[in-house]
C-alpha cells in the first residue's frame, strides 16, 4: 500500500503540466525583472514548481507499476479459479478477468461488470453497487441471488486503493435450489415473499402441467404451512402432498413436495437424505423408521427404532398421546416447540407432525426446524419483562415512601431542635430518626435495582478505590476470614459512581462471609479484558471492547444450580428467615446495569462462589469534562447554562443546622415552596423559615404560576416537586423562567424520574435534591444555591 502522502501526489499528478507551465512563467519574470533579489526569487520559485511536478510524474509511474504488478499477481492467483472472476476500478469497468469469466462471458475487457451481469439478473447495478459500498467500508461483502439460471453467490474484496475483485460462484453445490434442483425427481419450487415463483424444477413442471407464476395456480388451499397436507392442482388432477418450506435469503423461500402414497423410488430415498429441511419419517407407534442428515444434525446420533419421547421432551402431556393424535387426526397441524435431549448443548426445535401412508402403513412425517434462538430470545424478552415490572414496581413505592419518610424524619428534626441531648425524649426522637433513615436506604436499594437513581460518574483508578475501602472490608469479614485483594495487572480506570461502586463490592464480600460461617477465603481480583469480538452468557450479550474486571470469590457452600438464575432478583435469598433482606445482589446488579457493566456468578456446591463484574474501560478522552472528584464535581454545578448537568446533593456533604450562620442573607431571600404533599410541604415551609426566609407556599405548579403572574412579587428561588397532579415541576419552572429568566431551582423527588434519567436537567441553574431530606440537607442546599 501506498503511504497516504504517496496516494496524494499520484492523485495530482496530472496537473503537473500546470505546474510546468507556471514554472515557465516564473522564469519568463525572471529575465524580465531589473531587480537582481527578485530575479534570483522567481528562478527559485520556477525551479521548486519543475521539481513538484517531477515528483508527481515518478509517483504516477510508481502507481502505475505498483498496480501492474498487483494486477500480475492477482492474474496467476485466480487464472485457473474454477469460479469467474473479475477486477474493476472504482467505476465498474472490467480490467482483468481469469480463464472461467473468458469461458462463460467472453471477452470483456474495459466493459462494465453491470452490463455483463445483466445476462444472469435483472438491475445488476444496484446490487454491484450496494456490495462495492459494503467493501469499501469493511474490505469484503457478499450476497447470495436467485437468477433465472439457479443460485448465486456474489462476492467482493477491495484490493489496492481503488480496485475491487469480484468472483461469481455456483450455488448448485451448496443447495438443493436453483440448477441443482433440475436433478432430482423430489418436486421443488423457489417463492419470494409476495408469493411469486421465482424457479420450478423439471419434476414439479412434469407434475404441473407448465411452469407458472403465482402459487395460487399450484395449491388449492394456501398460506403453506410447514409440515401439513396440501392438495396440489395436477396435470391429471389434484394430488395431495406434505410441504416442506426452508426460509433462504432476501425473504424468499424453498419448497419442497413430498408424495403420500405408493412405493418409494430409490431417487426419492437419495432426496429424502439430500433436503436442507430436517425430517423424521416415524411409524404408528412414534418410532424413528428414518431420519434425514439435517434431522442428524440438530439431535445428534439417532439409533433405528428409536422413540420420538427418547429424542424430545417438554411437551407437557406425554409424547405418545401427541402422537395418537396425529395418527387419528385429531391433532391440529400446530407445531410445538420441544428440547432436544441432547447433553452436549442445548437446542430447541419447532416440530410439525403430519400424517401419511407409505406402501399401505400409517404413519408421520415430523418436520423441524431450529428454534434455539427464538427460545433464547423468549427468554430474554420473559426476563426484560419481569425485571421492568418489578423496577416500575419499585419507582412507584420509592415516590410514595419517600414523600412519607421525608414527613417523618423532617417533623422528627423540628421535634430535636426543641430538646437537648440530655432530654429523656432525645434519646427516642434519635431512635424515630434512625429507624426512618434505615427505611430510606432500604428503599434506596430498591431503586438501584430498579436503575432509577441518580449517580454521580466520576473517573476512578482501582487501586486507589480498593485500597481506600480494604480497611472496611476486613472490619465486616471478621477474624475468621482471610481477605486478599489483587491486581493481575494494570486494570485501567473506569467512570462509575465511587460510592455506589464501593457499595456493590461490600455486598459481595458480606455475601461471601456469610456463606463460610467456618472461615474461608475471599479473594478480590482485578483485571483488564479486552474481548476481540462480542460474547454472550446467561442470555446476554457483551459487545467487544475493553473492560475492567472485578471478580469476588469465595470458598464457601456454593449455589444450587436452579437457584443461580434468581439470585439477582429482589427479595430472593437462600439464607433463613431475618438474617438478610434479599436485596444486596440486586441493589448490585442494578448499579452494574446502571453504570453499563455486566455482573456474573460462577458457582459449584461445596466448592465456593465467584462473582465477575465487567465495566467499560474508561479512555482518556471519552469524557473530557467529567468531574474527577467531589471537589470537582462542586466546581462544575457552579456556572450551569442552558440544559445544564444535573447536580445531585450528596448525603454525606450535608452542612450542620444552619440556623444562625446565613441569617443576613435569609432575611432578604423569599422561597417559592411547591409541594403536593401536605407534611412535606408544612415540614420544608417551618425548616425554611426558621432560617428566615419568607416562604410562599402553593399545593401545586397552577397555584404558583398564578401567584407568580403578580409582578410586583419578589421570589429569589423555587423549591419544587418533580412529580405532581397537572404540571410537572420542570414544566412549570420552564414558564416561570420565561417571565423571570436567572431564578434559581431546587427539585425534589422520591427518585430520579425519567427527565433526570440521563443525568441532565432541561431547567438552568438547578440542583436535585433526593427524598428523604433532613431539615439540615434542605437548609444546606437552599443556602447554597444562592450564595453562588
Amino acid at each position: 500500500m501506498l503511504q497516504p502522502l504517496s496516494k496524494t501526489m499520484a492523485a495530482l499528478a496530472p496537473g503537473a503540466v500546470y505546474l510546468l507551465l507556471a514554472a515557465g512563467i516564473a522564469a519568463a519574470i525572471a529575465f524580465v525583472m531589473p531587480d537582481e533579489v527578485v530575479t534570483w526569487a522567481m528562478f527559485s520559485v520556477a525551479g521548486t514548481l519543475v521539481i513538484t511536478a517531477a515528483w508527481l510524474r515518478l509517483a504516477l509511474a510508481q502507481d502505475r507499476r505498483r498496480r501492474a504488478r498487483q494486477q500480475e499477481t492477482l492474474a496467476n492467483f485466480i487464472a485457473h479459479d474454477a469460479a469467474p472472476s473479475f477486477t474493476t476500478d472504482p467505476e465498474g469497468e472490467i480490467g482483468y478477468q481469469n480463464r472461467a469469466a473468458v469461458d462463460r462471458f467472453g471477452s470483456r475487457g474495459g466493459q462494465g461488470l453491470a452490463r455483463t451481469l445483466a445476462e444472469l439478473f435483472a438491475d445488476p447495478g444496484a446490487v454491484l453497487r450496494r456490495l462495492q459500498s459494503k467493501a469499501e467500508a469493511t474490505g469484503a461483502a457478499r450476497e447470495d441471488l436467485v437468477t433465472r439460471r439457479g443460485h448465486l453467490r456474489l462476492s467482493v474484496h477491495r484490493i489496492g486503493s481503488g480496485d475491487f475483485l469480484w468472483r461469481l460462484e455456483d450455488m448448485a453445490e451448496r443447495t438443493i435450489g436453483g440448477r441443482g434442483a433440475e436433478t432430482i425427481s423430489l418436486p421443488m419450487l423457489t417463492v419470494s415473499n409476495g408469493g411469486t415463483i421465482l424457479f420450478m424444477n423439471e419434476a414439479l413442471r412434469r407434475l404441473v402441467g407448465e411452469r407458472v407464476r403465482s402459487l395460487d395456480r399450484i395449491f388449492t388451499d394456501l398460506p403453506l404451512r410447514s409440515g401439513e397436507e396440501h392438495e396440489i392442482k395436477g396435470e391429471g388432477g389434484p394430488v395431495t402432498a406434505v410441504v416442506a418450506q426452508l426460509e433462504g435469503v432476501g425473504g424468499r423461500s424453498e419448497v419442497y413436495l413430498l408424495p403420500i402414497g405408493g412405493p418409494r423410488s430409490a431417487a426419492e430415498g437419495a432426496n429424502f437424505e439430500a433436503l436442507p429441511v430436517a425430517m423424521l419419517r416415524l411409524s404408528a407407534h412414534g418410532r424413528v423408521r428414518a431420519a434425514n442428515r439435517a434431522a442428524r444434525g440438530l439431535l445428534g446420533g439417532i439409533e433405528p427404532q428409536t422413540r420420538l419421547a427418547d429424542l424430545l421432551e417438554g411437551l407437557g402431556r406425554p409424547v405418545s398421546d401427541w402422537v395418537n393424535d396425529a395418527l387419528a387426526g385429531r391433532a391440529d397441524g400446530r407445531p410445538e416447540v420441544l428440547r432436544a435431549r441432547r447433553g452436549d448443548k442445548e437446542v430447541f426445535l419447532q416440530v410439525t407432525l403430519s400424517r401419511i401412508v407409505e406402501n399401505g402403513r400409517a404413519g408421520l412425517l415430523a418436520v423441524l426446524s431450529d428454534a434455539t434462538q427464538l427460545k433464547t430470545l423468549e427468554a430474554q424478552f420473559v426476563q426484560s419483562q419481569k425485571m421492568q415490572a418489578i423496577g416500575q414496581l419499585a419507582g412507584g413505592v420509592a415516590h410514595d415512601f419517600n414523600n412519607l419518610l421525608t414527613a417523618i424524619s423532617g417533623h422528627c428534626d423540628l421535634l430535636m431542635l426543641r430538646h437537648d441531648k440530655g432530654d429523656g425524649d432525645y434519646a427516642d426522637l434519635d431512635q424515630i430518626s434512625q429507624n426512618a433513615n434505615r427505611a430510606a436506604a432500604l428503599v434506596g436499594q430498591l431503586l438501584a435495582f430498579s436503575r432509577k437513581q441518580t449517580l454521580k460518574p466520576e473517573i476512578l483508578d482501582l487501586h486507589d478505590t480498593l485500597s481506600d475501602l480494604t480497611h472496611l472490608l476486613n472490619r465486616l469479614v471478621g477474624e475468621k476470614v482471610v481477605l486478599s485483594v489483587k491486581h493481575e495487572s494494570d486494570p485501567g480506570r473506569v467512570r462509575a459512581d465511587k460510592r455506589q461502586l464501593e457499595q456493590v463490592i461490600m455486598n459481595l464480600v458480606v455475601n461471601a462471609r456469610d456463606a463460610m460461617p467456618g472461615g474461608g477465603e475471599i479473594r478480590i481480583e482485578t483485571d483488564a479484558v479486552h474481548l476481540a469480538e462480542n460474547r454472550t452468557r446467561d442470555r446476554v450479550a457483551v459487545p467487544k471492547g475493553d473492560y475492567v474486571a472485578i471478580k469476588v470469590t469465595d470458598t464457601g457452600t456454593g449455589i444450587a444450580a436452579d437457584k443461580l438464575s434468581k439470585i439477582f432478583e429482589p427479595f430472593f435469598t437462600t439464607k433463613r428467615t431475618g438474617e438478610g433482606t434479599g436485596l444486596g445482589l440486586s441493589t448490585a446488579y442494578g448499579i452494574v446495569k446502571q453504570t453499563g457493566g455486566y455482573i456474573f456468578c460462577d458457582s459449584v456446591l461445596g466448592t465456593g462462589t465467584s462473582f465477575t463484574i465487567l465495566l467499560p474501560a474508561y479512555e482518556a478522552g471519552d469524557e473530557s469534562d467529567t468531574p474527577r472528584a467531589d471537589g470537582d464535581a462542586a466546581e462544575a454545578r457552579t456556572a450551569p447554562r442552558g440544559p445544564t448537568t444535573l447536580s445531585v446533593v450528596p448525603k454525606a456533604e450535608a452542612a450542620p443546622l444552619p440556623i444562625k450562620a446565613n441569617r443576613a442573607l435569609a432575611a432578604e431571600a423569599t422561597v417559592l415552596l411547591v409541594e403536593d404533599e401536605p407534611p412535606v410541604r408544612a415540614f420544608a415551609a417551618r425548616a425554611l423559615k426558621l432560617c428566615g426566609y419568607t416562604v410562599l407556599e402553593a399545593e401545586s405548579a397552577e397555584e404558583a404560576l398564578e401567584l407568580l403572574e403578580d409582578a410586583d412579587l419578589q421570589v429569589d428561588i423555587f423549591v419544587t416537586d418533580v412529580i405532581m397532579p397537572g404540571l410537572d415541576g420542570p414544566s412549570w419552572v420552564s414558564r416561570a423562567l420565561e417571565a423571570r429568566p436567572g431564578k434559581r431551582t431546587v427539585f425534589m423527588s422520591g427518585y430520579a424520574e425519567e427527565v433526570f434519567q440521563n443525568g441532565t436537567s432541561p431547567v438552568p441553574d438547578s440542583v436535585f435534591l433526593p427524598k428523604p431530606f433532613s431539615l439540615s440537607e434542605l437548609t444546606a442546599t437552599v443556602q447554597d444555591l444562592l450564595s453562588r
